[in-house]
């Protein structure tokens, strides 16, 4: 194989090809890129036996030929080349010559045939989405994917389509994220994507309104971005009935500034760490917000003003689950569901019911 192609353009994809590459496998084969000719351009694939992202890229095709070669050695090697260009040239040996003008690096690759085939889809439903749309989805839902092995169904959001509708929700014991889009798909579809192949997908999807297109079989997913395709495996499972775990009804109302929010727990939880762990006690009464926390470094306090509308209440809540629902609301304001002391607090748009959070309280100690 000899090929010759845009350094820039290379860097890019063996970049984004190389999320998809095992960091440890027993298989060598994993830890490399595949590079594969055709005419006129070069496909690059990494691929870890659960998620495949693939490109393909201009280049001059001296020599047709595939060749494996280690990602991050590979990464490393043209990122520092000083040229425009890189040539890549193998023997049958395997033997690999990466060069940028006087820059040279010769290294051993691995045959191409060690590399793994990539699953083969059939029976499938596509669909497409805007991709600002998509990647909004998966940023406002993510978080609250699970990171626990107790229930693996729930490392990975459901994709719920219902009556037109396309519903994403991730959920972790402890908090669940719903995000909803109308959708031109009229059929019902249900499946659950992991959330480590969704981070990547995100990283990939762009702020406009081109689309993104989903092909979905029984096991596996397609998302095609662009000149990227991402291949990965669905999680099979049980997921958790969200819509019955969405209260309804309320006891207090609470419309606050989001900003203003945000900066008071940030500040009332500085005493709380990963070793000193406390809840943080809010208190919703008369038009106001008052945030505090105790542990055995000392206390805090703080207040700020809000929309109340309803009986005071008071709760409390791990502080970074509180954060991240309010860091992944929209808007200049948001509202507060309260259902009493011990009810999932729901925090909502102040119009419409593009998404729902719903954090899990703790229940709190008398204080002294």
């Amino acid at each position: 194989m000899h090929v010759i192609c845009n350094k820039q353009l290379l860097v890019e994809a063996v970049s984004n090809v190389s999320r998809a590459v095992s960091s440890r496998n027993t298989l060598a084969a994993l830890e490399g890129i595949l590079l594969k000719t055709a005419a006129g351009t070069i496909s690059l694939t990494g691929y870890d036996l659960e998620l495949a992202i693939t490109t393909e890229i201009e280049a001059d095709i001296r020599e047709q030929g595939e060749i494996v070669l280690p990602a991050k050695l590979f990464l490393d090697m043209i990122r520092r080349m000083p040229s425009e260009q890189v040539s890549i040239k193998t023997d049958e040996k395997m033997l690999t010559i990466i060069k940028g003008d006087v820059t040279e690096y010769t290294i051993l690759g691995i045959p191409a045939s060690e590399f793994p085939e990539l699953p083969s889809i059939s029976q499938t439903t596509g669909l497409n989405l805007p991709q600002r749309i998509l990647k909004n989805m998966i940023g406002q839902t993510l978080f609250a994917v699970s990171t626990s092995d107790s229930k693996p169904v729930h490392t990975g959001s459901l994709f719920d389509i219902r009556g037109g509708e396309l519903y994403v929700v991730s959920v972790d014991g402890y908090r669940l994220a719903m995000r909803k889009e109308p959708t031109g798909y009229q059929e019902d579809l249900m499946f659950i994507v992991p959330g480590k192949s969704l981070s990547e997908v995100a990283k990939l999807l762009k702020e406009e309104d081109a689309d993104v297109e989903l092909t979905v079989s029984k096991r596996h997913i397609i998302f095609q971005i662009g000149s990227y395709h991402v291949v990965s495996r669905l999680l099979e499972g049980e997921f958790l009935d969200y819509k019955a775990a969405i209260p309804n009804g309320s006891q207090t109302t609470v419309r606050i500034n989001t900003r203003e929010l945000i900066g008071s727990i940030d500040r009332s939880s500085l005493l709380i760490s990963d070793n000193i762990k406390s809840p943080l006690r809010l208190y919703f009464q008369e038009g106001m917000i008052r945030i505090s926390c105790s542990t055995a470094i000392g206390k805090a306090y703080d207040e700020i003003p809000c929309k109340q509308e309803g009986a005071d209440v008071e709760i409390g809540f791990n502080s970074r689950y509180m954060l991240d629902a309010l860091k992944a609301s929209e808007g200049d304001e948001i509202q507060l569901v309260l259902n009493g002391p011990l009810s999932p607090l729901k925090l909502t748009p102040v119009e419409g019911d593009s998404f729902t959070f719903l954090v899990l309280p703790v229940r709190l100690k008398s204080e002294s």
